[in-house]
């Protein structure tokens, strides 16, 4: 009769509970691993935020009715994939994370800074991290699974203790048995393996978990012998196996959930044997009780979720509500939210319960990493949950010991962390990653000017403020469709990194095929619209294209570099291609290997730089077809060349992880070199800032995308600043303007386009909107200035590239006066399309400056010549107040707020600012930080007076109107008064109240824009007003009867 027991769990109930009792105001992340994505310990939830390597640190219990505050602590430089809580020490964190490191944290204590760096770092490995979890009974034993190892590590010693024999396939789940003797994993070559690590690498026993080789995940029960998997079959449907480790070859029992591509995150708790199942991306959670003596997996209830769950975990089993029969507590995690599920068991007496919370594990170890592998078995000791015997001892690890208690960094009052964005800085102190708001500086600060100007008020309101960018509100926009090139067709999207992928000038774009024999097509931008079904005419080259580049000074000229390392000069016609053109102009030949790159010389006609896998730089002189420079001393493949402004020297960056300047007509070898980027994936080169600095797009060791810095005078000292911005496979391309002092950055395949201001000088970096598309792009160039919307402040035009279409991007900046010139936003620019210099007067030593241009349309007044703008005087608010009644107050405020709300069209409040004399920005700073407060003050509280003074004179006039009136005052809700002033009337007299109420329903009628809300005040106050009537009609009756004896 055992089979049939009744479980004391069948009447267990989940219990979501309110919005007011969620986390809320996160922004969570799930990237894509085998982690649940949040644990917890007895003080802290730690949970994947949006942000790579970034996690969220909350107190698992709110401190009063004060809201839980959301710290953020920058963990890894790439995904954290898996999390836990160490068993013993509620403070103690371990991370692991796509970067291969394992890393442990001290979190503090309520009221203190995060930690700036680990405690202990293990690691790297040859692959991501995926699984980590403690050691259940030994303090300082860490398992870690990365790719298809699994390592049991001694923390302590930052060594591993073992590492287990490699698996078929990828490692998808790992984990210790209770008493921490054996650990189990599952495998994608469908496996389940249970070893004894102390006794040897290689696996004791192994099966066949499921038939699917999708997300396989496994847990312990409370017993040594019985452990929990989940899976796919062969159908694809979700199941459940019940395992005993002694008859390892079949499962006890099985269970078929649902067919669905979401895959199961157990939870387990030992004590109860209550299984959790809950669905990535589901908003349904499942609980199952696990009986391994029936054997059986018994459905106890399911619960419903508001919102889709992201991640989920388990409250340890000693921060339960015991007293109100709470036997378990799950937290999902949502994108917004925390949601605490509570498992209750219904009972009548509130008292503890021992059936229901036996003697659990403490938190004292019961051993060390020494004690253990020498074959220590010893358990920790269990505490009782009863309120009254529980005991609280306290452990802290010695893995990363506790620092000196250091107060936080004070924030402003009433804004709770939580609702801190956490772009602005991970953690205070803040972390050794570098967020992209917050760029850190690895040099001196520099003494050199910006090359935009920077004013003394600008300084002055910086000095308040903090550095900031006149382009920080710059907005990003796509034209219309009718500037769009669609139904583009047969594009090749597997051109080299090295290369942007296409190209363009002011009249035409040039985009490799993927059709065979290197074609590449061209597209007339001055002939938008859709282009026919039919083939487009094309350049044939012959074999692949690699890169490509019109000529600066001949827009009908195209370089075309191939894999058969020459280069084809190609001569579009200048109405453009009818025909396909098979014989290019000329053919540059010499490069011995494939062709990365082409560079053309920027200020001298004819002449072309080239690199390729040969690891030389070659420079052409088109006019007689030849090669006239080479450039050696790479070691390996050059990732970009870019050439100088005033063209007199090359920069280049390599895989060799160098930077390198050469003087072409001076010496092959380079002039200056420096330490590069430090990955090996890829990088781009640009010259900034007239010339003085170098920008690198790269990658550090760990694969995420920074931005560095270089001072062109001094290329060994390394970067003078570097910026981390995220994680992504592709190269971020620079296309810098050096008119604004901008760089535009964006990588293949992205949706982001960056928008950074540099600085030669401290901070270097500032932040500017950035332009997001809602679908990859495949490539995108910047434009020549002259194809810019001067009188829309339109600073930038490029041109993105989507699978099927080409539409122009234009990118503009908010400003009030746009009638007048903004000059400090176009200064004279360069004229890009005339050389300054022959090939041969270049070749022979002579050097030139290009001629300057300027941009203002005939007609426009400069912005800095425009008459300066009379500031309205307004009435002082005492006047305003007194001079309006209650009524008119309330009505001109509400119009104003409606206006306000309605009108898309006002201006930023912080171009108000753009145009203004130097010497009115202290006039203005003085005016809002000081007066602001005072003024509003006093109007407010003059006001608040004024109402209740008229509130006060309201209730006397209805004290004196007699019961009756008073009654119906309450009644209607209308004072007699009120009901006047609606319907305009002095006297009360039928014939004016129904006439005033006709005329003013009649005007307030919806079609003729009135509304509901107005008519039902005016017929309020007609009743109101006939309610009055009657009332005096009936007291002139009373008087009028004689009185009784």
């Amino acid at each position: 009769m055992n089979r049939f027991r009744v479980s004391k769990f069948r009447h267990t109930e989940a219990r979501p509970p309110r919005r007011e009792a969620w986390i809320s105001d996160i922004r969570a992340g799930t990237a894509p691993s085998c982690g649940n994505h949040i644990k917890a310990s007895c003080s802290l939830i730690a949970f994947n935020s949006d942000r790579p390597g970034v996690l969220g640190i909350v107190p698992l219990e709110s401190q009063g009715e004060d809201k839980r505050q959301v710290t953020h602590l920058g963990c890894h430089s790439d995904l954290v994939t898996d999390l836990d809580f160490s068993p013993f020490d509620d403070l103690l964190l371990a991370t692991a994370s796509a970067d291969r490191t394992v890393k442990l944290w001290r979190l503090p204590v309520s009221g203190q800074a995060l930690p700036s760096g680990p405690g202990l770092l293990l690691g790297p490995e040859d692959a991501q991290v995926e699984v980590l979890q403690f050691h259940p009974t030994a303090d300082g034993i860490l398992l870690s699974a990365a790719g298809r190892a699994v390592k049991v590590w001694d923390a302590t010693k930052q060594q591993p203790l073992t590492e287990l024999v490699i698996h078929g396939d990828l490692v998808q789940g790992a984990a210790w048995s209770r008493d921490g003797a054996l650990l189990g994993t599952t495998c994608k070559d469908k496996q389940l393996r249970i070893f004894d690590p102390r006794a040897k690498p290689e696996a004791a026993q192994s099966t066949l978990a499921h038939e699917n080789s999708r997300d396989g995940r496994l847990v312990w029960t409370g017993t040594q012998e019985h452990l929990v998997s989940t899976g796919f079959n062969q159908m694809r449907e979700r199941e459940v196996k019940l395992w005993d480790t002694r008859l390892f070859s079949g499962a006890l029992t099985s269970l078929t959930l649902d067919t669905s591509s979401r895959s199961l995150i157990p939870l387990l708790d030992p004590d109860s044997g209550l299984l959790i199942l809950a669905g990535k991306g589901e908003n349904q959670v499942y609980c199952y009780e696990a009986a391994p003596q029936q054997p059986a997996l018994s459905p106890v209830t399911q619960c419903l979720l508001e919102s889709t769950l992201r991640g989920a975990a388990l409250v340890p089993r000693r921060a339960l509500a015991i007293m109100g029969c709470e036997v378990l507590r799950v937290l999902q995690l949502s994108d917004t939210a925390i949601v605490p599920i509570s498992y209750h068991v219904p009972r009548k007496t509130v008292e503890f319960h021992e059936d229901l919370f036996p003697d659990t594990a403490g938190c004292v170890p019961a051993s060390d990493p020494h004690a253990w592998w020498a074959g220590s078995n010893q358990q920790v000791q269990r505490v009782s949950l009863h309120p009254a015997r529980r005991a609280h001892p306290s452990f802290t690890s010695c893995l990363a010991p506790p620092a000196e208690p250091t107060p936080a960094v004070a924030r402003p009052t009433g804004t709770p962390v939580g609702d801190s964005d956490p772009s602005e800085g991970f953690s205070s102190p803040p972390s050794s990653l570098t967020s992209p708001s917050t760029p850190s500086s690895l040099g001196p600060s520099l003494t050199s000017t910006s090359g935009i100007g920077t004013s003394p008020s600008q300084r002055s309101l910086q000095s308040l403020l903090g550095p900031s960018s006149k382009f920080r509100h710059a907005q990003g926009t796509v034209l219309h469709r009718d500037s769009h090139i669609t139904n583009l067709k047969g594009l090749n999207l597997t051109t080299p990194g090295e290369s942007d992928g296409f190209c363009g000038n002011q009249l035409r774009v040039a985009v490799p095929l993927l059709s065979s024999g290197g074609q590449v097509a061209v597209l007339e931008l001055r002939k938008p619209g859709r282009l026919p079904d039919t083939a487009l005419p094309t350049l044939q080259n012959g074999v692949a294209v690699t890169d490509l580049a019109w000529d600066p000074f001949d827009p009908h000229r195209l370089a075309v570099a191939g894999e058969d390392a020459r280069i084809r000069l190609w001569q579009v016609p200048p109405e453009g291609l009818q025909e396909g053109l098979t014989t290019p102009k000329a053919v540059l030949t010499g490069h011995t290997e494939k062709i990365y790159s082409l560079r053309f010389h920027p200020l001298v006609a004819d002449v072309l730089a080239s690199s390729s896998y040969d690891l030389t730089i070659r420079i052409w002189d088109l006019k007689v077809g030849a090669e006239r420079l080479r450039l050696q001393g790479h070691r390996d493949q050059i990732f970009g060349l870019a050439w100088s402004p005033d063209g007199q020297q090359l920069a280049t960056v390599c895989k060799d992880g160098s930077m390198r300047i050469y003087e072409p007509r001076g010496s092959p070898e380079p002039l200056q070199e420096g330490p590069g980027p430090e990955g090996a994936r890829g990088a781009r080169v640009v010259w900034v800032c007239d010339g003085h600095y170098l920008l690198v797009s790269g990658f550090d060791s760990r694969s995420a995308r920074q931005l560095l810095l270089y001072s062109a005078e001094a290329l060994a000292g390394g970067p003078s600043a570097v910026l981390g911005l995220d994680v992504a496979p592709s190269t971020l391309l620079p296309s810098y303007d050096p008119d604004t002092g901008l760089v535009l950055l964006t990588g293949k395949g992205d949706t982001r386009v960056f928008l950074y201001e540099l600085l030669p000088e401290a901070p270097f970096f500032l932040e500017c909107n950035s332009f997001t598309s809602p679908d990859p792009h495949k490539g995108f160039i910047l434009l020549p200035k002259t194809e810019c919307d001067v009188r829309e402040v339109e600073f930038a035009r490029c041109l993105r590239l989507r699978q099927t279409s080409l539409e122009p991007v234009a990118f503009r900046l908010p400003r009030v006066r746009k009638e007048f010139f903004q000059d400090d936003v176009f200064p004279d620019t360069a004229v890009s399309w005339e050389p300054a210099l022959s090939a041969e007067a270049w070749l022979g030593g002579a050097n030139g400056t290009p001629r300057l241009l300027s941009l203002q349309p005939p007609g426009m007044t400069p912005v800095s010549q425009a008459p300066r703008e009379a500031p309205a005087r307004r009435a002082p608010s005492s006047v305003y107040l007194e001079e309006k009644s209650d009524q008119q107050k309330k009505e001109e405020l509400l119009s104003a707020m409606v206006a306000k709300l309605g009108n898309r069209e006002d201006p930023l409040p912080q171009d108000s600012f753009e145009g203004v004399d130097e010497d009115e920005w202290a006039k203005y700073l003085a005016q809002i930080i000081v007066m602001g407060a005072q003024v509003v003050g006093r109007a407010f509280a003059r006001a608040l007076r004024q109402e209740f003074a008229a509130s006060r004179a309201a209730a006397d006039a209805r004290g004196r109107a007699g019961h009756q009136s008073a009654a119906a005052s309450n009644l209607s809700g209308l004072s007699l008064q009120e009901a006047q002033q609606i319907l305009n009337v002095s006297k009360l007299s039928p014939e004016e109240i129904q006439k005033n109420y006709e005329h003013l329903f009649k005007v307030n009628d919806k079609s003729v824009g009135g509304s509901f809300y107005l008519q039902s005040k005016v017929v309020r106050a007609k009743e109101r007003l006939e309610e009055e009537l009657r009332i005096q009609a009936q007291e002139d009756r009373e008087r009028q009867q004689p009185p009784t004896t």
